[in-house]
């Protein structure tokens, strides 16, 4: 499986932005994590494969939505009231699993990572 991420940029505290990634290869479920500068890789969202089922960390829920198309094989995370707090580089990530988990160990595969920069 191959991950290419895409969508960040920079941006001020209180706008959106949406991350996508695709997919290529099989995918079952799938999230979105983030590493800020000298800090370590944190959960932010995941969902089940048939997108019935969504996970959010608490520092997000309400404000970040993460859905998927797996006709497109496409992963996505609309993101907004964004703030300082969240400059990130993101990444997505697959898991050879049905189970949705929500620590970075059980998934398999990542993508490169795009940056998010929310300006104050």
């Amino acid at each position: 499986v191959q991950l290419q991420a895409s969508g960040g940029g920079l941006v001020q505290a209180g706008e959106s932005l949406r991350l996508s990634c695709a997919a290529s290869g099989r995918t079952f479920s799938m999230a979105w994590f983030r590493q800020a500068p000298a800090k370590e890789r944190e959960f932010v969202a995941a969902i089940n494969f048939g997108g019935s089922r969504t996970y959010y960390a608490d520092s997000v829920k309400g404000r970040f939505t993460i859905s998927r198309d797996n006709g497109k094989n496409m992963l996505y995370l609309q993101m907004n009231s964004l703030s300082p707090d969240d400059t990130a580089v993101y990444y997505c990530a697959v898991d050879g699993s049905l189970v949705v988990q929500t620590t970075a160990a059980p998934y398999d595969y990542w993508g490169q990572g795009t940056l998010v920069t929310v300006s104050s």
